[in-house]
């Protein structure tokens, strides 16, 4: 078993271990700062959440199997693919604080047809879209049914809907957007709210490893999104941070698609 190691970052317009933001404006109410833990944090809409999350004042907590050079917060490196790896770095994170909120960003995608889907395969990519988001929020959830707040963010895919040859990676969302209405329902009394993020097509090294920009395979995905381009991180991390802020407190089981029009298709 790899052992975790955490890592701080800083820069020199941000000290990132902030315990809270204070309105400039006389008058103006504080802004709680939350401990939010993000996992798949060093690169792509991870990375994006952490760091609009540090930018108003709240402490992100990254989980990735590599750091990155910099980081706008705590950042724990582990290899969520093992189960015993990602119960020693969630004992870690835990151990030095409650986690108020979740964002389980991590996914891995492998391309097949039905009848070429390699079953291994298919349970690898259960394994790391659903267990570790059950085994991440089953780690977090004393911390928040504790304090009577929380919030868990599920990462999903605009390919639920039904997109070729992701047979083995639609269902494993799929399954994860299940995920998302069970533990709404469940935690719904205790202060805590669940919800998922649905990407379209988003400029990130995991869609352009399969998708090459000027290729056929981008031009099918283009040809089936309204708005006609590749959405950012950054568009996919606001939304998210939305839905983990206090403002989105009676919004819970819901799956929010960002994917510029993608899913209107599917409708």
């Amino acid at each position: 078993m790899a052992a975790c190691r955490q890592r701080y970052f800083s820069s020199g317009r941000h000290n990132f271990s902030v315990m809270s933001v204070r309105g400039r404006a006389r008058g103006r109410a504080r802004v709680t700062s939350r401990r939010v833990l993000i996992t798949g944090a060093s690169r792509g809409i991870g990375r994006s959440v952490a760091e609009r999350l540090a930018m108003t004042g709240h402490r992100p907590v990254g989980i990735a199997r590599t750091a990155p050079e910099s980081f706008p917060g705590a950042f724990h490196v582990a290899d969520l693919a093992d189960r015993a790896d990602t119960a020693a770095v969630l004992e870690a994170v835990v151990a030095d604080g409650t986690v108020d909120a979740v964002v389980n960003n991590v996914g891995s995608v492998r391309l097949a047809p039905l009848g070429s889907i390699d079953l291994d395969d298919l349970a690898a990519l259960y394994d790391v879209n659903v267990r570790v988001a059950v085994q991440v929020a089953q780690a977090a959830l004393p911390g928040m049914r504790a304090a009577g707040w929380g919030r868990i963010v599920n990462v999903t895919s605009m390919v639920t809907l039904g997109t070729a040859g992701r047979t083995a990676y639609g269902a494993a969302k799929a399954a994860l957007e299940a995920c998302t209405r069970t533990w709404a329902r469940e935690l719904g009394p205790t202060g805590i709210t669940v919800n998922a993020v649905a990407p379209g097509p988003t400029e990130t090294e995991m869609f352009r490893a399969n998708t090459s920009a000027g290729s056929a395979a981008e031009a099918r995905f283009l040809a089936g999104i309204p708005v006609d381009r590749i959405g950012t991180p950054a568009e996919l991390a606001a939304a998210i941070c939305f839905l983990l802020s206090e403002d989105a407190g009676f919004i819970t089981g819901q799956t929010l698609r960002v994917d510029g029009g993608g899913s209107l298709a599917a409708a």
